[in-house]
């Protein structure tokens, strides 16, 4: 019995001096007692309500927090509040280097405000963006972002922008990287205008002969930059062969993959743009297992400069695109004070950056 009593004893001091409750966790309530206010008044302070404390009311209350120990219970302080402190973020393919670098950007800014980051990946595009945004809303989070491309699904699409839709009329706010397609703040890179910058600087070099490594059919990323490729050419009076535009997946493999089948077909064009950096990537990995020089034979070219193209050879021409401070940009509009009548579209221009893996041709004649 003497165990017993000691036992509860220390107990009681951990907590506070009776402090603890049921179980030994320490409530709101106790922190209230220690600092000698309302259960009211020091959820306010706690939760970082709306309406003011006291400056000696809420230091009473933070060192009775400090010295009891006490953690606010989130769940609760959602239904108090009716947001938590919950920052959703989807993407297409975390292992993509473009989405990973982007969802760095804006951790850090979520980080810095004290906001937890929850992260998901659905390679099911609309669909699966919709079911984590209702996900997120039964969370009470306080913002979604979204971070990839649409989709010519207008059915799908619709459903996701009605989901955001009601995620935002319940107070939630909404982000998205990628087409201004969802009605919500968009960071909107400029696929199409920079790819078409490339063809036109390919085109300078001395290439002639071109194909394209196009992405999945009805992805409109992939869609925007075989078009503005195809756009830059014809400015030059360059033609696209349509049989050179071959589809596939939006990764490594996909590249891998879309490059054999050009091999296969015979083709051996001068230039093959990839319609982003991991596609080109496996594109060039294709050429070396055929026994084919880039650029010697083949060059290629990609979309995005992803960071782990430091580590390619030979270093690819590619599309810039500032992917980290996207990310932030993204992070900044959704966890802004302000609440614009419309949604604010925020360009982001591409900038063409060149280098050995698309050496100048010489003049032919």
């Amino acid at each position: 019995m003497a165990d017993v009593k000691q036992g509860s004893g220390r107990r009681r001091r951990r907590a506070g001096g009776g402090a603890g409750g049921a179980g030994g966790r320490v409530t709101l309530q106790d922190v209230a007692d220690r600092a000698g206010v309302s259960l009211t008044t020091a959820s306010r302070v706690v939760n970082e309500g709306s309406r003011r404390v006291s400056a000696t009311m809420t230091v009473r209350v933070n060192n009775a927090v400090a010295e009891l120990g006490y953690t606010a219970n989130l769940q609760a302080r959602a239904v108090a509040t009716g947001q938590s402190t919950t920052v959703g973020v989807v993407v297409h393919d975390i292992a993509d280097p473009y989405f990973s670098s982007i969802a760095a950007g804006l951790i850090e800014v979520a980080y810095a405000r004290g906001l937890l980051v929850c992260m998901s990946s659905t390679s099911t595009r609309e669909a699966g963006e919709r079911e984590y945004v209702s996900l997120m809303h039964a969370q009470r989070a306080r913002a979604v972002i979204l971070i990839g491309s649409r989709s010519d699904d207008d059915r799908a699409r619709a459903e996701l922008a009605a989901e955001i839709s009601a995620f935002t009329r319940s107070g939630g706010r909404a982000v998205c990287v990628g087409q201004d397609l969802l009605g919500v703040d968009t960071i909107m890179p400029e696929n199409a205008a920079g790819a078409e910058a490339l063809a036109r600087a390919l085109v300078a070099l001395g290439h002639r002969s071109f194909a394209v490594l196009a992405g999945p059919r009805g992805l409109l990323t992939a869609r925007d930059r075989l078009n503005g490729f195809a756009a830059g050419l014809a400015s030059w009076s360059v033609p696209l062969d349509p049989r050179r535009v071959v589809h596939g997946e939006f990764t490594r493999d996909g590249g891998y993959e879309a490059m054999s089948g050009l091999l296969a077909a015979g083709v051996r064009p001068g230039c093959v743009f990839a319609v982003n950096d991991v596609m080109a990537v496996g594109a060039l990995a294709r050429l070396r297992a055929e026994g084919v020089s880039a650029p010697g034979d083949i060059a290629v070219a990609g979309f995005d400069d992803i960071l782990t193209l430091r580590d390619v050879y030979p270093p690819l021409t590619t599309v810039r695109l500032p992917l980290k401070r996207m990310g932030e940009m993204a992070a900044n509009l959704v966890l802004s004070d302000t609440s614009p009548d419309r949604p604010r579209i925020v360009p982001v221009p591409g900038e063409v950056i060149l280098r050995e893996s698309t050496l100048p041709r010489p003049p032919t004649g």
